[in-house]
Order: C-alpha cells, then structure tokens, then sequence
C-alpha cells in the first residue's frame, strides 16, 4: 500500500541544538527537516507506562515527538523493573506517570510530557484523546483495549496497538476509516480468565523491547507520512523461533459503525466486586483483612473452611498464603461443571477462593455459583492484597 498523508503539519524550524541532535534523522531522505518538523508539532498519547510503554516512550522521545501524554494510574512495582525499562529501583513506590516523566525528560528535553495519572475509562477516554494527534496502546486488559480503540475510532484518531504474553507479541495500526480496528481482528472479547494477563502468565522482558520498537515505528512513520503502515497487517512475532509472520485484517461490513463508549467490564464479561448499599463487599466476597480474621479463627477452632488458591503450581512457588490449598482454576470449573467434588472442594464445608490478584478466584466464584454451590467466596485483591495490607515481607510478582 501507499504511504499515508501525514498526520501533522509540519513545526516551526529547528533550532541549531534541535538539528544537532537530530542529524541523523535529517540525513534521511524520507524524514529531513520536513518530517523532524513534523516529529516536533505531534502530539502522541501513550496508553501505558509499562512493559510496551516503556521502549515505546524512550524511543518516541528521542525521536523528538514534541508532546507525549503518559496514562498510567499505577506506581511502580519491584517486579515491574524485569520489562519496564522507563521505571527504575529508586522509582519503586512512585506514580509511574511521575517516573516515566522523569525519564523522557532525560532523554530530551525538547519535549513536552502530559501526565494523566488516571483510570481510563467511559467517562473521561474520549476527553483525554481528544487532544492527540495518535494513540499507542501497551496496555494488558480487554477492557480498556476495547475502550481505546472505541474512542480512536469515534475520534477518527489511528490507534498503534500491540500485546505480549510470554515468548509472543503482536502489534498492527488500527484506524476507522482507513482500515480495520481492534473490533475487526477480535469482535467479542474472550471469556474471563481465558487468556491470562501477563502477571498471572508472564513475559519475557526483551520482547517488549521488539514490539514496543516497532510501535514508536508506526508512530513515527504515521506522523511524517512515509513508509508502508501496519494498517490492515497483524505481525506476529514468536520470540523462541525468532520468526515475524504478517497476517492481512480487512474491515468486517458487517460490523456496526462505533458510535459511543459502552460499560467495557460488563462488555468484557468482569465480575465486578459485589457490594451493599453501604460499600461494603458483599458475602460472596471478603477482603484481606476478613481472611485474616477467619483464618485466626479457624486456628482457635471456631470456624471451619478451606482455602483455597486457585493459582498455578509455579505461582505457589513464589508465594503463598498460610494455610491454604492449591487448586487450580481450570481444576475447580471442571469439578463445577460435573459436581463431582475433590476433597478440597467437598459439599458442606465452606470454601473461600485466592488467587494473585481477584480476577481468576472471581471467575471460579461465578462457576460455584452457578453449579448450586452456596457455600463460597472469593479474596479480593487475592495474595497481592494479602502481602500488601497484611504481610508486607512475603513477596510479591
């Protein structure tokens, strides 16, 4: 395919320090002076100070973006560091919006950073994209993936997307009008729990560095008009064989034209924590400090339930809550789909459910459920939770 137009007019001229440090994207003969002008007049948001994020906002900034939105409401973990290579040790506990400011200015400080240290979400996406030339989606969430590319498309807005999990990533350019967007590729979201996110599945770190590359490429390329875009392609790149595949993506017509954002958790299929009228979880879920009651109890033998982590084997290894039993989720939906119990799981004890973080245990909650069992609960925030608020020391990942 051709070239696409240019996203931007080009800046006012470089200054003499500008074109030092840019000489070497001047001497290209499809960017110059034209197209670092271009660089310099755009406005990119970044969605995700993480693992794609990361690669991707060093390099936007050294090529001289002139404006780069961060959205990121999370701090900086210890076990972010293995991915996230714009955060760093002295960043732990920080707002990663603050950290990765930090960083871009370090980098170059020709450029502006708008810092949004806030959930997206319906109410404020179409309000923060609105102000931006091109959006770059690192994100790990079905939710807010579907909510991005919604917003792009309402907003006539071109949307450079990738996704990692393991040894795997993908990355295409997705843009209503012009091509196919996010819907196109996947139009219903996977079951929850089907694919698991990047902290419950991991990944390696070097392959955010390959797919968030060749996402500040599109940008690049999208803002000064050359080369061919990832438009209608899906590249698929698989780390262990070091191979890159193209796949083709066409506009599905069948597909209704985007016209509003929607409730992405209900449309995602999340369980989202119940509670009462007072804000307090309701009895189909406890927090951490519940458990840590009931388990007290437990010892003093005046209650009687089990435990149950529905994680992996290789996560128990890491760390664990005491006193509890390893379950996997796949495990726990089969029994509930034939009733045939395990002893962990047998009728007439109560079972309260853990996993790293809430989401798995929830969806083996809503398999109990609607296998009749009413003797069930779930953790919310799971063992994160549980090193957080209770036991500081255990680790976490």
């Amino acid at each position: 395919m051709s070239p696409m137009p240019p996203l931007v007019e080009p800046a006012e001229p470089l200054s003499a320090a500008e074109m030092q440090r840019y000489s070497r994207h001047l001497i290209l003969p499809d960017v110059g002076v034209t197209g670092q002008r271009r660089l310099k007049n755009a406005r990119v948001l970044v969605v995700g100070a993480g693992g794609l994020g990361s690669p991707a906002l060093l390099y936007l900034a050294a090529a001289g973006v002139g404006t780069i939105g961060v959205v990121d409401a999370d701090v900086v973990d210890a076990s972010n560091l293995q991915r996230q290579v714009v955060h760093g040790e002295s960043d732990v506990g920080r707002p990663k919006v603050d950290s990765a400011a930090d960083r871009v200015a370090e980098v170059n400080p020709h450029v502006t950073v708008v810092k949004h240290p806030v959930h997206l979400d319906s109410t404020n996406a179409l309000d923060i994209l609105r102000g931006y030339d091109l959006v770059l989606d690192g994100t790990d969430n079905f939710p807010t993936r579907y909510l991005v590319n919604d917003a792009c498309a309402i907003l006539g807005i071109p949307e450079v997307w990738g996704s990692i999990f393991r040894f795997d990533g993908q990355v295409s350019v997705f843009w209503a009008g012009h091509g196919p967007t996010y819907r196109d590729l996947f139009p219903e979201p996977p079951p929850p729990g089907a694919v698991p996110s990047c902290a419950e599945g991991g990944v390696l770190g070097v392959l955010c560095a390959a797919i968030g590359s060749v996402m500040a490429t599109e940008a690049v390329k999208l803002v000064c008009g050359i080369g061919d875009s990832l438009v209608g392609r899906l590249m698929v790149f698989d780390a262990l064989a070091m191979t890159w595949r193209t796949l083709n993506v066409r506009p599905n017509p069948a597909l209704p034209p985007i016209t509003a954002l929607v409730d992405y958790d209900r449309f995602c299929g999340l369980l989202p924590e119940q509670t009462d009228g007072a804000g307090a979880v309701s009895a189909a879920t406890i927090d951490v400090h519940a458990l840590r009651d009931l388990l007290a109890a437990r010892e003093r033998g005046e209650t009687d339930f089990v435990l149950v982590d529905v994680r992996e084997p290789y996560e128990r290894e890491i760390v664990v809550i005491p006193g509890a039993v390893g379950v996997p989720k796949a495990d726990v939906i089969a029994a509930a789909q034939t009733k045939q119990w395990p002893a962990d799981l047998a009728e007439g004890r109560r079972v309260v459910l853990h996993c790293k973080a809430g989401g798995r245990s929830a969806e083996a909650l809503g398999a109990l459920l609607a296998a009749g069992r009413t003797d069930a609960v779930h953790v919310a925030g799971g063992v994160l939770a549980w090193a957080r608020e209770i036991d500081p020391a255990l680790p976490t990942y």
